[in-house]
């Protein structure tokens, strides 16, 4: 475990991801065990959104990856390569090719392996300060490497009636819940408003979107993407892609709480 601490929060990281957030003693991260997910955040990447029925398969340049849902980053483990007491940074890398692991396999998926034809390495930085807890991304690589990229987070909910706000509009949790598996799409959007005990204001640099999904009404995934991903059909997923330029690419989502 690493812990991260300055005045009045105090973040806790387990092998790279953020199972918890306590500003003055109240948790914002929803909690392994708890009803509505097995996790409390993971990255989406190198592709957002389901294969299933492209047969796993998505079209890149260099020749077709098999991708299961959300793609294969998650599959690897990060290694702690620095950390202090208000900063931490956690790395994956990846060589072209390589055979992954699919936890899915064979329960919830056909594909027992994974890969992706290009190498990369991906920082997942955290950094706490007098504003808040920021999460940060550099996708480093290969100019021209197709990819999307989207941040899952977990948020806690501890009342009867939270609201999100973004883009000025309100939505209900009723409303989230009612999509269900795809998710709500809130497009051109780079910050919301979670209003449940306390408000927690997200910040994103880079996503340019988010969608937001739970199935329960005790936590609220907040999801900032590059790509809505069920814009298109799966087969179409390609067309979503990023392009990795010559300098590494930067994303960044900043947690503040009111109290």
């Amino acid at each position: 475990m690493t812990t991260l601490s300055y005045k009045n929060q105090t973040v806790t990281i387990d092998a790279g991801e953020l199972v918890s957030y306590l500003v003055d003693g109240h948790e914002y991260i929803h909690q392994k065990g708890s009803p509505g997910w097995r996790n409390a955040d993971t990255e989406m990447f190198p592709i957002i959104g389901p294969t299933a029925d492209a047969n796993f398969r998505v079209s890149t340049p260099k020749g077709e990856a098999i991708q299961d849902q959300h793609g294969l980053l998650r599959e690897m483990t990060y290694e702690r390569i620095e950390a202090t007491k208000t900063e931490a940074v956690f790395q994956k890398a990846y060589t072209a090719g390589t055979a992954i692991k699919n936890s899915k396999f064979p329960a919830k998926s056909t594909e027992e392996l994974l890969q992706w034809p290009y190498d990369f390495v991906f920082k997942k930085m955290f950094t706490l300060s007098e504003a808040g807890l920021e999460v940060s991304f550099v996708i480093s690589g290969v100019a021209g490497m197709p990819y999307m990229l989207g941040y899952h987070p977990a948020f806690n909910l501890v009342t009867d009636g939270p609201t999100i706000t973004a883009n000025t509009k309100e939505i209900a949790l009723a409303a989230i819940l009612e999509v269900g598996n795809r998710a709500l799409q809130i497009a051109d959007c780079t910050e919301i408003k979670l209003e449940d005990k306390n408000t927690v204001t997200i910040k994103t640099e880079g996503f340019g979107n988010f969608m937001l999904w739970t199935e329960v009404k005790n936590m609220v995934c907040i999801e900032p993407i590059t790509f809505y991903p069920y814009a298109v059909a799966q087969e179409n997923l390609s067309e979503g892609f990023s392009k990795l330029e010559a300098k590494d690419a930067v994303y960044k989502m900043l947690i503040s709480v009111s109290l």
